[in-house]
């Protein structure tokens, strides 16, 4: 699999293992001239791409790795209702009719989701169901209180689970209570992003593999060079996520990498399965667990993030302590996959999607709601190229702040503030 100036996809993965792995692609050589090229192959530059294509544009797609290599293929493949931050957030910074607005294109991007894999018949594991669960007493009244508010103001049908039907749900007696939510749901992200992949292609789009993008020059007139090649394009957009650093100074000052990690068991027995509805779960937790069943019966559960250029030693011991606290009965089950991915964050968890001027726009910080946003902010990145930047606005028009510390500190400062939540979380 292994290509000189890219890498494999990670070997330790469970969704390496499962998904249907293409030939690697090409990498660009030579010189190209299209109308918009696209930096990143994940969720976001594929859906790009596709959208585009569609619209009759030439496209190119450069991939430093593989299709879906990186955050897109390593993830924990659930898709949540709105955006990564909760409607009070938004209302308490603005007001009701702006988190509305916000909460339905969430719901949009959710749909989106749905609607591509039902019309390029990408085959995904696709299953119903979030089951968010609630860690702590005192949190308990907060979240009915959002099932209230999205049931009442955001004609969103979740409903509340007392602390016994939560223990029924989830195999576990570690929460208070859990927030259902029927809509939402969870699948298999490699072989999502390889569909994505296939379905741009089969609209007309160009994908390079192992091309990572050097420099872009000139601006006002882009042109962006590889280690084989270069691509002079009238729309650039930049897509990469948590693997872009160093390209765009604004965009390293405002989206933060971070690694977070998942561990896969043996396949589990009807009796030990903890997830009798196939439901997917989080909790409440700011370093958030998450977890849920594969199609093979296995535990898939992610849980623990570092924020350095290194993944821990052992990731499975490194997963399997969390995992441990919430399914003590777990404690002698093989784990037979464990890996990491770098996805990336933002001061306030909303997504950065802005032009940065009149040829270059850029994605990222979807903050661990990628699955559910990245494809739509394809979406919108593609709208923007083509003269349509009005969903572009909304999220350009949201204060964004860059990270304290500049591109030097700032993993130290968000460490330390993610070492106090992870504390707040324990009491």
């Amino acid at each position: 699999m292994k290509h000189a100036g890219g890498s494999p996809y990670p070997l330790d993965s469970y969704y390496t293992a499962t998904a249907p792995l293409p030939e690697e692609r090409p990498a660009l050589t030579g010189a190209l001239d299209v109308d918009v090229a696209i930096i990143g192959g994940g969720y976001t530059g594929l859906s790009a791409a596709l959208h585009l294509a569609k619209a009759g544009k030439t496209v190119v797609v450069l991939e430093a790795n593989r299709v879906g290599w990186g955050a897109s293929g390593r993830n924990g493949g659930q898709i949540h209702s709105g955006q990564r931050q909760e409607p009070e957030w938004f209302e308490a910074r603005y007001n009701r009719a702006m988190s509305q607005r916000f909460f339905k294109m969430g719901e949009d991007a959710k749909q989106l989701v749905h609607s591509l894999i039902q019309h390029y018949k990408i085959d995904c594991d696709l299953k119903p169901g979030v089951i968010q669960a609630v860690h702590k007493q005192r949190y308990v009244t907060d979240f009915q209180d959002q099932v209230a508010l999205l049931n009442d103001h955001y004609d969103h049908p979740v409903s509340w689970l007392d602390q016994e039907e939560t223990a029924n749900r989830l195999g576990t007696n570690a929460y208070f209570g859990a927030i259902f939510d029927p809509t939402a749901g969870h699948l298999h992200p490699l072989k999502f992003a390889l569909g994505l992949a296939e379905a741009a292609l089969s609209e007309g789009a160009a994908i390079y593999e192992n091309t990572p993008v050097q420099e872009i020059s000139d601006w006002n007139n882009p042109t962006l060079t590889t280690p084989g090649g270069t691509v002079r394009a009238d729309k650039v957009l930049v897509c990469g996520n948590g693997y872009v650093g160093g390209l765009i100074p604004k965009v390293d000052a405002r989206v933060m990498p971070i690694n977070n990690f998942i561990a896969a068991t043996r396949p589990l027995t009807e009796a030990e399965n903890p997830l009798p509805g196939d439901e997917c779960a989080s909790d409440s937790r700011f370093v958030v667990n998450y977890w849920r069943m594969s199609a093979d019966k296995r535990l898939l559960f992610g849980g623990g993030e570092n924020y350095s250029s290194k993944f821990p030693k052992n990731i499975e011991a490194f997963v399997r302590k969390p995992l441990l606290e919430i399914y003590p009965q777990f404690k002698d089950v093989e784990i037979e996959y464990a890996w990491g991915g770098t996805l990336a964050v933002t001061v306030h968890r909303v997504p950065f999607i802005q032009k940065l001027n009149d040829h270059v726009f850029a994605a990222a910080g979807f903050s661990g709601q990628g699955v559910t946003l990245a494809p739509m902010a394809g979406q919108i990145l593609a709208e923007a190229a083509l003269g349509q930047p009005e969903r572009l606005k909304l999220y350009a028009d949201l204060p964004l702040p860059p990270f304290p510390g500049g591109s030097l500190l700032r993993s130290t400062t968000l460490a330390l503030a993610m070492g106090w939540y992870a504390l707040r979380d324990r009491i």
